[in-house]
């Protein structure tokens, strides 16, 4: 999703604040010539604002689909505060397509707020949104908690060491005593050590008898048997590096068990040297950090690329004054530390290529410190202030909260008064949350001043980004950041268990004398993992927990149990648990049918659990209410947590069918890792037999033949392969053989399985279509003048090629470049060159020239010579007409 110009085309100019829409799979900005036929019967339908309790309010509209103009006239009609985003049934199901409405069916419209239940009060109604605007709040304050204290970061390569590999800023490996703030002398006296010393220090006993056969068969080597590398003379490692990190790379993976070589092994991705403009990795030389594609923006991200001189897309301008590190190809864009993305303990922070911000406060992402003497590059190196803007701007805090009373150099708005006179300055977020109200402009740098919001007499702007905490009695300073989030989240918990008594006490139940449930909670779709241990007394206050505690995308709406049996209740769940432990003692009864007391036990049980249904039976199914139950099974049943899946509305994914899936999977790669073990401990063979047989150098038998060509034939020597290495070679190949066949196996398991799995676990909003992008040129045109076209089925393509190509007339055949008709969408693939048709055979560039000269000079002569000079007959020449026998000539021949 990104901004668009009117011609169709990226905006990458723009700055905030900025109003508007950003549409997913938008429709094309030009309308196609032919119409699509209708897809959606057009439904009636009665709409009314979220909450509202008075159904003779609501008004109706025909629509024939959710696009944003038909929600556009919901927010006309109904006088909505802003734009109508979501819509809701009369339970208060989300709705996401109008095929499952029926006609006049009452829907719910909001501006983006969840579902409020007409049925409460308006106080309650109040009440709750006043909790979940708190909710939003407290959100913003724990991002800003979580990164306004960022601890030293150095930059890392992600993944393995070649061409493309991504780039984040992580902790660093060895502590900051040891590596990062070590004294250059020191580091100096370890490069002085031989590479014998570091070998025996860092790696085991096996890995330094390679090296000591390696040093022993280099004499041996013959000039062709030589690497080759393609470095520089000034890209030479110092030897202690060549030896530790370049001769152990080949046994990396089946020595991996030493900590102290995959501690150097790690560290090897922390390691970069600053050189001739380049970063460059220090184990690898010949990858340097760059950006890749001609059209280079903001955000892109920074890999590592093939070194290359001319290249000014992988050459950095280091600024000492401002700590940056600009792209030479594009100076306004420096190496940066993305934040919007939620940080992962994994993978870090990603790296990317940002445009720069010349204020002193609010771009610590920005600012690096290159140690040279550990080759090491720190992230955030910046003052504590700078962090702390920079960690509020993204989160969306005020700075005035963070800085008090403080005067900063930040990035903001500003704003002038009705009269002109007067010049109201506002940050990031303050202007963000404000932009549709006044007119902003951006400040320059070097301006330093001190948020509105923060003003007692700045009535209109005293949340500043907040929906209902003040900004000026918020103090998020290094101090006090902390104990006022562990404040508001204390406020908020005990205003939620107040919400939820009131609304149980009005429903008529009885919450004093309410027993908590343990539950386990787990997300839908996660099977037994990450599970929450949760008490409530209330089903609204487990869905509120369920919540929270599993960080759901939007409230949860539904609970299911191991079997997919639904709870709409406390007393359902419990219910649901004794019927399963009795099932389980009831499929237990053969084996306590040979114990005495057992077989005394069972009826007991069997009449209490029939007890409790007919005990059960007048209640009604949504009540919380646990009264009627025997209690002495309602203590044998709540001692032990039950087990629950909670699900936003998404149907119920079962997690012993994932547990076997993963259990499988486990299988394949258990066996595809024994397969490459064995695989490698063969090849390990094969290399120690050729390495005996090259040793030895035994030279060859020379054997008299009877052959008067060839009289003497050469037998053995150590060229020639044993027969055992001949075998092992046939195993190897047999292995990887069959190693192939496994991970196409897993490879189409995988393809199969894929794309069920996503469909039942990504929400409608996140469906993407399975199209396919083409190459489509006009039949008879130039293959460079073609653009490209996407489609989900035939009559999809031709109906964008149209309007692609900007045809008169709709687009009817699709021929590939050799003038094969296509039929049928499986012989279509993906960036698949197309020619297009309206209906005429295909035709090449050549045969459309000739059929236009043709024209023209049909046309030149006309117009020359008049129209009687293309009036022309053809007659028989008259020899022709003296050699063809006439018929009765012919008839009078003999035979």
């Amino acid at each position: 999703m990104w901004p668009v110009l009117p011609s169709g085309q990226l905006n990458e100019e723009f700055d905030w604040p900025i109003e508007g829409l950003l549409l997913p799979n938008s429709p094309p900005m030009k309308k196609p010539i032919h119409k699509a036929p209708e897809q959606y019967v057009p439904v009636r339908l009665r709409v009314l604002r979220n909450g509202d309790k008075n159904k003779a309010r609501a008004h109706i509209i025909i629509s024939p689909d959710i696009s944003p103009g038909r929600k556009m006239q919901c927010t006309e009609i109904l006088n909505l505060p802003s734009a109508a985003r979501r819509l809701f049934n009369e339970k208060g199901k989300e709705i996401f397509t109008l095929k499952e409405l029926q006609r006049d069916e009452l829907v719910y419209v909001s501006c983006g707020e969840h579902w409020i239940n007409p049925d409460l009060s308006i106080a309650q109604q109040k009440k709750q949104i006043f909790l979940r605007n708190l909710a939003s709040d407290i959100s913003k304050i724990q991002t800003f908690c979580s990164m306004h204290k960022i601890e030293a970061l150095v930059l890392e390569v992600q993944s393995d060491i070649v061409s493309g590999a991504k780039l984040a800023v992580r902790k660093p490996i060895f502590g900051k005593e040891k590596q990062i703030i070590e004294p250059e002398e020191k580091q100096m006296q370890k490069n002085a050590l031989t590479s014998e010393n570091a070998s025996s220090e860092i790696l085991d006993s096996h890995a330094r008898a390679h090296l000591r056969m390696k040093a022993c068969h280099t004499l041996l080597r013959y000039a062709w048997q030589e690497p080759s590398h393609n470095f520089d003379e000034t890209d030479s490692l110092p030897k202690k590096m060549e030896d530790e990190l370049f001769e152990n790379m080949e046994p990396e993976k089946k020595y991996s068990h030493s900590p102290k070589q995959s501690k150097l092994q790690k560290l090897c991705h922390q390691q970069f040297e600053y050189r001739d403009g380049q970063i460059i990795s220090y184990a690898a030389p010949h990858l340097v950090l760059g950006v890749r594609g001609p059209n280079l923006r903001s955000g892109v991200e920074v890999v590592l690329v093939e070194k290359k001189a001319d290249d000014s897309h992988q050459r950095w301008m280091r600024k000492e004054d401002s700590r940056t590190f600009h792209l030479v190809s594009n100076p306004d864009l420096v190496l940066a530390v993305s934040m919007t993305k939620a940080r992962d303990e994994v993978c870090g922070y990603p790296v990317i290529a940002q445009k720069y911000n010349p204020h002193n406060n609010g771009a610590s992402n920005q600012k690096w410190n290159y140690m040279k003497s550990t080759k090491a590059f720190m992230a955030f190196h910046s003052t504590s202030l700078d962090k702390e803007i920079t960690a509020a701007n993204y989160a969306g805090v005020c700075t005035s909260s963070v800085t008090r009373e403080e005067k900063v150099d930040q990035p903001g708005y500003y704003y002038l008064s009705p009269s002109g006179k007067k010049k109201a300055m506002l940050c990031l977020a303050c202007g963000q949350s404000v932009r549709a109200e006044k007119g902003l402009e951006q400040l320059l740098p070097g301006l330093p001043f001190l948020c509105a919001s923060a003003s007692e007499t700045q009535k209109p702007f005293s949340r500043g980004p907040f929906k209902v905490i003040d900004v000026a009695k918020t103090d998020l300073s290094s101090r006090e950041a902390e104990n006022t989030l562990s404040y508001y989240e204390e406020h908020l918990l005990s205003l939620r268990m107040k919400t939820c008594t009131q609304v149980v006490s009005h429903c008529g139940m009885a919450v004093t004398n309410q027993k908590a449930v343990k539950i386990i909670a787990y997300k839908n779709g996660d099977g037994y993992r990450n599970g929450k241990l949760i008490v409530a007394g209330t089903f609204p206050m487990l869905l509120t927990e369920c919540t929270e505690q599993l960080g759901l995308a939007r409230a949860a709406s539904k609970i299911y149990t191991k079997d997919g049996t639904t709870i709409s209740s406390l007393r359902n769940l419990v219910l649901w648990a004794m019927d399963e432990s009795f099932i389980q003692r009831d499929s237990e009864e053969p084996k306590e049918e040979a114990d005495p007391v057992g077989t005394k036990e069972i009826p007991v049980k069997r009449n209490s659990r029939m007890k409790v249904k007919t005990k059960s039976s007048p209640k009604s199914v949504t009540s919380d209410s646990l009264d009627g139950i025997d209690p002495s099974l309602l203590t044998l049943i709540l001692r032990n947590p039950i087990a629950i899946w909670v699900s936003c509305g998404e149907p119920f994914l079962s997690p012993n069918a994932l547990k076997k899936a993963e259990k499988i999977e486990k299988q394949n790669w258990l066996k595809k890792d024994k397969i490459l073990a064995d695989l490698d401990v063969m090849k390990h063979k094969m290399r120690q037999l050729k390495g005996r047989r090259v040793a030895a150098c035994q030279p060859a038998t020379m054997v008299p033949n009877k052959s008067p060509v060839q009289l003497v034939v050469v037998e053995g020597g150590w060229t020639e392969q044993t027969q055992e290495e001949i075998k092992l070679l046939d195993l190897i190949r047999h292995t990887e053989a069959h190693l192939s066949e496994v991970q196409e196996l897993q490879s189409k398991r995988n393809s199969l399985i894929a794309p069920k799995c996503i469909a039942f676990k990504q929400s409608n909003l996140y469906k993407q279509p399975n199209a396919k992008r083409v190459w489509i040129y006009l039949n008879g045109g130039r293959l460079e003048d073609g653009t490209y076209a996407w489609g989900k089925t035939i009559s999809e393509l031709l109906n964008d090629c149209s309007s692609r190509l900007k045809l008169a007339h709709p687009a009817r055949a699709l021929y590939t470049p050799d003038g094969e008709p296509i039929h049928s969408w499986d012989d279509v693939e993906r960036d698949m060159v197309i020619c297009v048709s309206t209906g005429r055979s295909f035709r090449t560039q050549r045969e459309l020239k000739q059929l236009v000269e043709i024209r023209a000079n049909y046309a030149r002569i006309c117009r020359q010579q008049g129209p009687q000079a293309t009036d022309i007959m053809l007659s028989p020449s008259t020899k022709l007409h003296s050699l063809v026998p006439s018929r009765a000539e012919f008839l009078a021949e003999p035979s």
